[in-house]
Parts: C-alpha cells; sequence; structure tokens
C-alpha cells in the first residue's frame, strides 16, 4: 500500500498496537523473561512477542484495548487466531533451529489510556 493510501486511522491503530507492545515487552522483561523476537513475521503470520523464561520458548500474543466497545482483549483471540499463531511458532522453531525445547504460548491483555499502556491481565498458557 502506498503511503498516500494510508489512512489516518490505520496509522493510529498501528501507534496504538506498538505502544502495547512496548508496555508488554517491559512487563515481561520485569519479571525475567528475556525478548528474543518483536513482531518476528513470516508467510504464515506474525508473532508479536518472542520470549525465554527459564528454558522455555513463549510465544506471547498482545491485545490491547483502549475501551471495551470491542469486548475484551480475551475475547478478541479467536481459534483462527490461535492457529495462525501456533503455525507461525513452528516456523519460528524451524527457522531457527530450535528442536525439543519446552514451548509455551501466552496472552497479554493491555489498556491504553491516553499515552500510557498498562499490562491488565497476564494468561499464562492461554492456548
Amino acid at each position: 500500500m502506498s503511503n498516500e493510501m494510508k489512512t489516518p486511522g490505520r496509522d493510529q491503530r498501528k501507534a496504538k498496537g506498538t505502544m502495547g507492545e512496548q508496555a508488554a515487552a517491559l512487563y515481561l522483561e520485569e519479571r525475567g523473561y528475556h525478548i528474543l523476537a518483536r513482531n518476528w513475521r513470516c508467510r504464515s503470520g506474525e508473532l508479536d512477542l518472542v520470549a525465554k523464561q527459564k528454558g522455555t520458548f513463549v510465544f506471547i500474543e498482545v491485545r490491547s484495548r483502549s475501551g471495551s466497545k470491542y469486548g475484551t482483549p480475551a475475547e478478541s483471540v479467536t481459534a483462527r487466531k490461535i492457529t495462525q499463531v501456533r503455525q507461525t511458532a513452528a516456523v519460528y522453531l524451524h527457522m531457527n533451529g530450535i528442536g525439543d525445547a519446552p514451548i509455551r504460548f501466552d496472552m497479554l491483555a493491555v489498556q491504553l489510556t491516553g499515552e500510557a499502556a498498562v499490562v491488565t491481565e497476564h494468561f499464562i498458557d492461554a492456548f
């Protein structure tokens, strides 16, 4: 998409997503997670955050909301999204030569208020 085709709403949504992911990464780092990748992409999709905690690879889906109009962050994770994240994680593991390592899928809910982003929930082993 060319720059002139982008809409202000899309740019604002992307900025909010980035703010939420930054808050999520800081939250995890403060709890001993080592962030390995942010917004890792391949043909099957994107991984918001990839981290390692005590020998376990953790794939983190970050869901940000500025209000409750569209439901909770947890409600926004569909079966299709779960499948996509799992498939993309498999590609990540394969491309990085990671074999029989323990893995886990977490989800972080982030509340956006003005210029602030706060992690409100951390679902460990969410799916």
